[in-house]
């Protein structure tokens, strides 16, 4: 019982901790992603020694269910009706920027580290997401016009299953002898048209579903809603789609259908969000080891400044050079790329594959992401401000 009874406290205490971290961030500019993570390298082995973590399977783990939450909060929290006008540049930034961050970055740490050009790719694919988390975030709380805001957040919506689908591509091409880029690109195509399909399924079963329990107490609502992300996550998953794909696209037709208790809902899984959000980047801080970081200071501090420098920014112009922005807001769509929790979640896949130099691998792409999210994440809104991009909120101006 006292086992348990401490068990209970260090939650609730890392819970609290994080609230006021998330308060604390905010006030400074800076993303609450990066004080999650610091706090969990403080009280892991390295630091305090409060907690020793070293399974990067249980870490994969914490991550895909934290990831479900956030992206289904982000689709509810939208829906497709608010992202329709700008859907085509989502998917196109979300789709080729990301496969040309993936490049510009896989060869930039090819030549940097000397590495072969499949393991600079694998590399380049784990930092070639954004993180919704991160973005849906900073865009909630940002004054970035709505249509631009709206881009953003549905390109990292949209990103994070062609990223993770990248590198399980690569994964298999280091590892499996005969493995082409034909086999890749069946799968990449594969895996997205059927997530993508079971999402639309899933949310109109869903809502099917949950107007038939409008009479039901609001928990069994909340419970049903909830059940949405899982079993859409796993029964596209089971055959040969895109979970996270299929997530996101649940939350966003979810979210236009007319159901009970839609604002608890959405409530009801931002909260669920925020403390996936909390629990992930703890764990995660909990899983690197400050004394490993020194031998890839050097190169993660390199290849994080080449993807917010160099390969974001290309990525963008490539992708949006016929969308209808103005080069103010592509400035800004280029900046805005934050790395956060889905390139770590990415970084484990081939350490627990046994891909060489995995581990080197990991470290460098946590010491990236650190310096992309401290640098991009704490001036956005100033390079908005700077372009003459900066006005009411895009909640401010959706509510309105």
């Amino acid at each position: 019982m006292h086992h348990d009874a401490l068990l209970i406290l260090v939650a609730g205490v890392l819970l609290a901790t994080g609230v006021a971290a998330s308060l604390a961030a905010a006030r400074v500019r800076l993303p609450a992603l990066v004080v999650f993570v610091v706090i969990g390298m403080a009280i892991g082995t390295d630091g305090l020694g409060w907690i020793a973590f070293d399974d990067y399977e249980l870490a994969r783990s914490i991550g895909t269910v934290a990831l479900v939450l956030i992206l289904f909060e982000g689709g509810v929290a939208t829906g497709l009706s608010e992202i329709r006008p700008v859907l085509r540049s989502a998917i196109v930034l979300a789709v080729g920027g990301t496969i040309v961050t993936a490049l510009v970055t896989g060869f930039a740490a090819a030549w940097l580290f000397d590495l072969s050009s499949k393991e600079g790719l694998l590399l380049g694919a784990i930092l070639s997401a954004t993180d919704g988390a991160a973005v849906f975030a900073l865009m909630r709380g940002s004054h970035l016009p709505a249509r631009l805001a709206r881009t953003l957040e549905a390109e990292a919506g949209l990103n994070d299953p062609v990223a993770v689908l990248l590198v399980v591509a690569l994964v298999e091409l280091i590892q499996t002898p005969g493995y082409g880029a034909i086999d890749g690109a069946v799968f990449f195509v594969r895996e997205l048209a059927i997530g993508a399909a079971v999402g639309v399924m899933m949310a109109a079963g869903s809502a099917a579903v949950m107007r038939r329990l409008g009479g039901a107490p609001s928990g069994l609502l909340l419970v049903s809603s909830a059940s949405t992300a899982a079993v859409g996550y796993g029964a596209a998953a089971a055959v040969g789609g895109s979970g996270f794909l299929a997530v996101y696209v649940a939350g966003l037709v979810l979210s236009d259908r007319e159901v009970p208790a839609r604002d608890a809902i959405r409530a009801f899984h931002s909260g669920l969000a925020s403390v996936a959000e909390i629990g992930m980047f703890l764990a995660f801080g909990l899983l690197v080891f400050p004394s490993q970081l020194g031998d890839v200071l050097v190169e993660g501090t390199l290849l994080g400044l080449v993807v917010a420098f160099v390969a974001r920014p290309l990525a963008t112009a490539l992708a949006m050079a016929f969308e209808p922005f103005t080069r103010a807001e592509r400035a800004v769509i280029g900046w805005a790329g934050l790395r956060g929790a889905v390139p770590v979640i990415l970084a484990t896949f081939p350490v627990i594959d046994g891909v060489p130099h995995s581990l080197e691998f990991f470290n460098i792409a946590f010491f990236a992401v650190l310096v992309s999210t401290v640098v991009q994440g704490s001036t956005v809104e100033l390079l908005a401000a700077r372009l003459g991009l900066a006005g009411p909120s895009a909640h401010a101006e959706a509510v309105g």
